[in-house]
């Protein structure tokens, strides 16, 4: 059957803040307390999500998590109402509050690794929740968003899913922030690429020192074996460590990759060279790599400019896109070099600029942003059809939005328990708009 790469966008959720929460990402850190907006960022999303859909490509949505987590805060020992949890951790443990009220499930990025089922033995789409054990503030997310990708993707005949791999450091996984797909054809047998930070039984292995690598290769390889896939179709690749502590906190933030394009910056993982000349050996003939030089690009610039944390995407009409924020657009040497690029004989044919900056401001980009399924007809045909985006939706949702969210959220804001009942009632009329069903403990 005839396949294609499917974006599955998460949905800013009505609690969109700037906690500050993420230690390595510099965004993050450097916009804590800031006011938020979570309005204007939920239309950024969808604005993406439709002008993709309007270009033909097939999209999705996947909703967000609820916060803040009072099953979580219940689990710390925080009790009575829900306002008395709220206000006893606002009180006694703020910071506590703060990650239990985080806004990073949006980024569906490292929602979930996911395996084809042109990959796979037997011939289904795997989908393994991350357990994003390095953040306590994300290490919280995996239930639900194992609930919400059982609620999209249904049909046992078509799909499988796994539990989380174990919470702890060993096993560390970030999902599909660290984790590419090539092919040449999307219905074929491709070569999964998976890049990981560390070696946990391997202290002998050279690590980041100021960051954490968040992602292992112990975790990595747990997942190919899990989705059944062959040996002759992996890479593992370790990021460059020095580039970890250069604030590139996942792959997705120096290299991204689609069909049979690598995109990456030249000292994005160590031993480069070895790991090209793998890709290269196992994906055959017609297989590409860009390499941003540092002469061109410096990593300081990839960073904040969100160079690399870019979606490639296949367009219907055989042309290969860039999609990008505005920050690429707005840094002169990073928009003098996609030009160059663009303009020249590389296999990307254009450029698509989005206005993401509540999204940037907490860390994330078009590729955070997105969780790529590649789908036969059957495959979309057997998920829950509520999901895709088209006019329909995308007008319900804005409606949607317009009725439930503020354009204001201050760090204060969020021991608020009248937003928590706004919250509730948002996603609780957004399941039934998805078709989800009960997903979140609330409704249990």
């Amino acid at each position: 059957m005839q396949a294609l790469e499917v974006n599955f966008d998460g949905l800013v959720g009505p609690t969109h803040n700037y906690a500050g929460l993420s230690f390595g990402n510099i965004a993050s850190q450097n916009n804590q307390a800031q006011v938020a907006n979570p309005r204007k960022a939920a239309l950024q999303g969808l604005t993406k999500m439709k002008a993709l859909a309007d270009m033909g490509m097939t999209q999705g949505v996947l909703a967000p998590q609820e916060r803040p987590d009072i099953h979580t805060l219940r689990k710390l020992g925080f009790s009575g109402t829900d306002a008395n949890v709220l206000a006893q951790a606002a009180k006694q443990a703020p910071q506590i509050l703060a990650t239990c009220c985080s806004a990073s499930s949006m980024w569906t990025a490292n929602a979930a690794t996911i395996s084809p089922s042109a990959d796979t033995a037997d011939n289904k789409i795997h989908f393994t929740p991350a357990n994003l054990s390095n953040k306590f503030h994300r290490s919280i997310e995996h239930a639900v968003t194992g609930n919400i990708l059982k609620a999209t993707f249904k049909d046992s005949q078509h799909f499988a899913h796994h539990d989380a791999l174990p919470s702890v450091d060993h096993f560390g996984d970030e999902g599909a922030a660290n984790h590419t797909r090539f092919c040449h054809q999307y219905g074929e047998r491709g070569v999964e690429f998976f890049v990981y930070g560390k070696e946990a039984f391997n202290t002998a292995q050279v690590a980041p020192q100021k960051y954490p690598a968040r992602q292992t290769l112990e975790a990595s390889q747990a997942i190919a074996r899990l989705h059944q896939l062959s040996d002759s179709h992996v890479v593992y690749a370790q990021q460059h460590p020095d580039i970890i502590d250069a604030g590139v906190f996942h792959n997705d933030v120096i290299a991204v990759g689609n069909a049979n394009l690598l995109f990456c910056h030249q000292q994005a993982f160590l031993q480069q060279s070895s790991v090209k000349a793998e890709l290269l050996q196992k994906m055959g003939d017609n297989f590409h790599i860009i390499e941003a030089p540092t002469d061109l690009i410096s990593v300081e610039d990839a960073v904040s400019s969100y160079l690399f944390n870019s979606q490639l995407l296949s367009l219907p009409n055989g042309k290969t896109a860039l999609v990008i924020p505005q920050e690429c657009e707005n840094n002169p040497r990073v928009w003098r070099y996609l030009e160059s690029l663009v303009n020249g004989d590389s296999p990307i044919d254009q450029t698509l600029v989005f206005d993401l900056k509540q999204s940037m401001s907490n860390g994330g980009g078009p590729a955070c942003l997105r969780l790529r399924v590649v789908m036969n007809e059957a495959e979309i045909a057997a998920a829950n059809q509520a999901t895709f985006i088209n006019d329909r939706l995308y007008g319900r949702l804005n409606t949607w939005v317009a009725a439930h969210y503020r354009d204001r959220i201050s760090e204060a804001d969020l021991a608020d328990p009248q937003l928590l009942l706004e919250s509730r009632a948002a996603l609780d009329e957004l399941t039934q708009i998805l078709q989800l069903g009960s997903v979140y403990p609330f409704q249990q």
